[in-house]
């Protein structure tokens, strides 16, 4: 195989060939990761937008849907027992405060299955790749606007928590497409 075919998931396969504390390890560190771009921020109202969807696609691309979900789950039970780990170190007491992001924060663990299996299954090339990575973008931004669309209503919602992020997110996709594919071919070496 060569470098252009690689697949994204190649590394999901050495994750999922790993010692236990491997595995562990890469599930925390990954949720660790998600926590730390959460801090990355660009103030809009209602939402925030922060690397979080970065790190979510880079993780379903790389870790593969099983792990992608484990990483993603250990994130979100992190901040419900209140430590710091969601946009501007809040935790379940911000979302009770806050509400209009929970969505997106249940789309992070559906995107994060979704783009890992479909980077399992097509991931093999560039085109596969981005398209796992649009389509588990797509997923995030579905179950946020679900949600902020019970909020404010729908015009609102999509015009609040959707037109200003489509230029961020862009690039969010492309860059977390170019490390996926970086990290597998790393993998491979």
């Amino acid at each position: 195989m060569n470098a252009v075919s690689v697949s994204s998931s190649t590394f999901a396969g050495s994750l999922s060939r790993s010692t236990p504390a491997v595995k562990i390890a890469a599930v925390v560190l990954g949720s660790l990761f998600v926590a730390a771009a959460s801090q990355i921020v660009v103030p809009f109202f209602p939402v925030p937008m922060t690397m979080q969807t970065f790190a979510v696609l880079v993780i379903g691309l790389t870790f593969g849907w099983r792990f992608a979900a484990l990483t993603l789950a250990t994130y979100l039970v992190e901040g419900a027992a209140g430590l710091p780990v969601f946009n501007a170190g809040g935790s379940i007491l911000t979302l009770i405060a806050k509400p209009a992001t929970a969505g997106y924060l249940v789309g992070f663990l559906a995107s994060a299955v979704v783009t890992g299996a479909l980077a399992q299954r097509f991931g093999k090339g560039l085109v596969g790749t981005l398209a796992a990575a649009l389509v588990g973008d797509v997923v995030i931004f579905a179950c946020g606007l679900a949600f902020l669309s019970v909020l404010f209503g729908t015009e609102k919602a999509i015009a609040v928590g959707l037109l200003p992020f489509l230029p961020g997110e862009a690039l969010k996709i492309a860059l977390a497409v170019a490390v996926a594919r970086g990290a597998c071919r790393f993998n491979r070496a």
